[in-house]
């Protein structure tokens, strides 16, 4: 039996929880531990429990989302945050990557795809929605080519082709099995160059890996 993922929400609509809660009722492996109705309450309530789950409101009274997640990115043992907000364009969704989250849900498709995100974000993988993608992806395709002589295009310049092709994969979301389906190579040659590409970049999982693909020129 998978293990019980413990969940809290942070929303300003008491209507928005109570739907989430209602969806997340049916999954066996999700338990809703508790919630808050603004950021001074997530904050709160996080000293003095915890959740392997946040999923956090960006416009919410008294702390914003973003500043919650500016507060747990300094602690040393945070929950996994997918961001829920009625926004979605591209300079929102890196800026929450970039501080700390590890998804983003328009409130909009949360109903389809809470269930999933919360899954992947458990299991220390990023999770966005495909409208959610394709902006990013169109926004790396119109961004201009990073300056060489920068430290991101420095290291840009120290991964191989294929190095960076598993880059651009990651940065879409495909899964290992895909990314090896997609290149005609193994599954662990893709874990491997995965690896490497961590340690090149500096980064400690695919969070940050699609966050640096983000920020430079892959395609």
């Amino acid at each position: 039996m998978n293990q019980t993922i413990t969940v809290h929400i942070a929303d300003d609509h008491q209507i928005l929880i109570d739907g989430i809660i209602a969806v997340l009722n049916f999954e066996e492996n999700i338990e809703v531990v508790g919630y808050s109705l603004n950021g001074q309450e997530v904050l709160d309530w996080f000293e003095k429990s915890d959740a392997d789950v946040l999923i956090l409101d960006i416009n919410m009274p008294e702390l914003d989302g973003i500043e919650v997640l500016k507060v747990l990115e300094t602690k040393s043992v945070k929950p996994k945050i997918i961001v829920l907000s009625s926004y979605d364009d591209v300079k929102l969704v890196k800026e929450v990557l970039q501080i700390g989250a590890q998804g983003f849900v328009p409130k909009k498709s949360a109903g389809e795809h809470i269930v999933n995100a919360i899954n992947k974000v458990a299991n220390d993988e990023q999770y966005y929605t495909d409208d959610i993608k394709e902006k990013m992806m169109q926004a790396l395709l119109n961004r201009p080519v990073k300056d060489k002589g920068s430290q991101d295009g420095v290291l840009m310049t120290s991964l191989t082709k294929r190095e960076k092709e598993i880059l651009k994969f990651v940065a879409q979301q495909y899964s290992t099995r895909e990314i090896a389906e997609e290149l005609h190579i193994s599954e662990s040659t893709v874990e491997t160059h995965r690896k490497n590409l961590m340690k090149k970049l500096k980064v400690k999982n695919s969070v940050g890996l699609a966050i640096f693909a983000l920020k430079n020129e892959v395609i």
